[in-house]
């Protein structure tokens, strides 16, 4: 019996990170990355509980190529 071809593709699991990472991967301050939430133009934390926020890693990634792109006028 021959199984069907999924129409979904294999997605990478997802990996939350702490703003130290954040901070790191993006070159912007604790400030700057509040800032830009607030603007609607940086992926928005999740809440773990009171007082632990992350981020989603892909969503970060996704954000640094869009920029690069953006820099570089290519689609992205």
């Amino acid at each position: 019996m021959a199984s069907k071809p999924s129409n979904t593709q294999p997605t990478k699991p997802q990996r939350f990170i702490k703003l130290g990472e954040v901070k790191t991967l993006t070159t912007l301050s604790t400030s700057e990355v509040y800032r830009r939430i607030a603007a609607g133009t940086f992926p928005k934390q999740v809440s773990l509980g009171p007082k632990s926020v992350v981020w989603i890693e892909g969503e970060i990634l996704s954000w640094l190529d869009a920029q690069v792109a953006a820099k570089r006028g290519e689609a992205a």
